[in-house]
């Protein structure tokens, strides 16, 4: 397998630590609004990573945080914090805040058949850990105490600028919009390791620490989580372009100075999805999420085939054109699929030789566009329908587009609006309580209520709500599904 390290900047042939072991680590989201289609991309591709490295024999143990204190609305250490900014604006509290809109970034993965990573763990779980981490850097002298507040010292390190995508210059006040002063600092690229209440009076999470009441800065969670569960050697980091610099910068910058040694070995970035205005965020424009896609009649596993057409490392453009091209192309590709003669004997030998094919091309850097021609390539082969069928099951682990779902009897991904009659399919596999059953049939009802009335944040919260306490809805051409997760 090989892939691409930013790092580097070359394509390299991927060598675990531990021979037949992953490490892997996810940024996870700042939980203070819906993920827009954007971000999710990002995850989109990060399960495609891990999914095919399971595809190719490794074990991997993935871990993700979950943000929920300490990101600023400035990448830098700059701006209001993104939890009480989304607090604020909903009159909630904070963990209201987070709680609800990690529900609702799960429910979105669901949808978009992302697979939870092993271990999510929110950065308010692991403030003793925070606190040893900036000890040892303060006893090491990689950071100081200044204005009550403590700074990570960039000038201690022979190679801040790891990888290589910004200098000196470009970080010189006024300069650049995200950079302001910050009398505090010996040096403008310093960052902020905890805070204190001399920086945010209003802070609502705030912690004991040696150095005064506080709450951690955005950089330090990642470094921390990740060593909790993964040890102090990771293989690959994952996340958006975006977190390049500063956020991963400094990531590496205080994990190699706490661990004395090299942390991560590869790194893997998305790149963005675009409008056709520009780079796509939640301040402008349409706020594009995976539930504005279903109201307007899309199932999310069409935007899942639209990201899986291009490359990660290529800026993709979304348009509604674009997007009702991949529906007509899924729609062909599963019809295709459902019409194969699948009697006689699936062909082991073949399938080993079409499994190593997909595991080779598609492990040259992810390569999702050539996975889905490898999908065209078996069905115009000479194979007998069952293998074909059997084949395109196992490359559809990686793809996770439910390929083979229609060949089952049944209708793949969510429709949207248009699905939800308010009638409900009793799909109650493994649920015996009927009591259960009526509160969820319940819930189920009002969710569609509430998207007849176009009120899609309330129809997230109540399929957040039941995904919170085990149970997955599923909208099919037949209606709403359910079971347990």
């Amino acid at each position: 397998m090989k892939i691409y390290n930013s790092l580097t900047k070359k394509v390299e042939e991927f060598v675990p630590n531990v021979p037949g072991k992953v490490n892997m680590y996810t940024c996870g989201p700042t939980v203070y609004h819906f993920a827009h289609i954007g971000n999710l991309r990002s995850y989109l591709m990060e399960d495609v990573l891990e999914k095919l490295l399971r595809f190719s024999g490794y074990d991997v143990k993935r871990v993700m945080n979950i943000t929920d204190v300490g990101h600023l609305s400035s990448d830098a250490d700059t701006g209001e914090d993104k939890m009480l900014k989304g607090a604020k604006r909903e009159h909630k509290t904070v963990m209201e805040i987070a709680k609800f809109y990690t529900d609702a970034f799960f429910a979105d993965c669901a949808k978009l058949n992302i697979k939870t990573p092993d271990v999510v763990e929110p950065a308010t779980n692991c403030i003793p850990e925070f606190i040893h981490m900036i000890e040892v850097l303060l006893e090491k002298g990689y950071a100081y105490k200044a204005g009550e507040n403590v700074y990570f010292d960039t000038s201690k390190l022979d190679n801040y600028y790891v990888f290589g995508n910004q200098n000196e210059e470009e970080l010189m006040v006024g300069v650049r919009d995200d950079v302001t002063e910050d009398e505090n600092k010996r040096n403008k690229n310093d960052f902020v390791l905890w805070f204190t209440k001399s920086k945010f009076e209003d802070q609502a999470l705030k912690w004991d620490s040696p150095w005064g009441v506080g709450y951690p800065g955005w950089h330090i969670e990642c470094s921390c989580i990740s060593m909790k569960h993964l040890g102090e050697y990771m293989d690959i980091h994952c996340g958006g372009v975006d977190n390049m610099f500063p956020h991963h910068t400094n990531e590496i910058a205080q994990s190699e100075a706490f661990a004395g040694h090299k942390w991560c070995n590869y790194w893997f970035h998305v790149h963005h999805l675009n409008d056709e205005t520009g780079k796509m965020s939640k301040s402008k424009g349409e706020f594009l999420t995976v539930s504005l896609l279903e109201e307007k009649g899309y199932d999310p596993l069409v935007y899942r085939l639209f990201t899986l057409q291009s490359h990660y490392r290529k800026p993709l453009v979304f348009t509604y054109d674009a997007l009702d091209q991949a529906a007509k192309t899924y729609k062909k590709l599963k019809n295709k699929i459902a019409s194969l003669d699948c009697a006689g004997d699936v062909d082991e030998a073949a399938g080993k030789e079409w499994h190593d094919k997909f595991a080779e091309v598609v492990g040259n850097d992810v390569n999702t566009a050539m996975g889905l021609t490898l999908v065209y390539d078996v069905l115009k082969s000479d194979l007998n329908g069952a293998t074909k069928r059997a084949v395109i099951d196992d490359f559809d682990y990686v793809l996770g587009l439910k390929l083979t779902e229609a060949a089952d009897g049944k209708a793949g991904g969510g429709l949207g609006a248009g699905a939800d009659s308010g009638t409900f399919n009793g799909n109650v596999d493994g649920i015996d309580d009927p009591d259960l059953v009526a509160h969820i049939e319940e819930k189920i009802a009002e969710r569609a209520a509430a998207k007849k009335e176009k009120n899609f944040a309330l129809a997230d919260e109540i399929r957040a709500q039941l995904l919170a306490e085990g149970i997955v809805l599923e909208d099919t051409r037949e209606g709403v599904k359910y079971h347990k997760g």
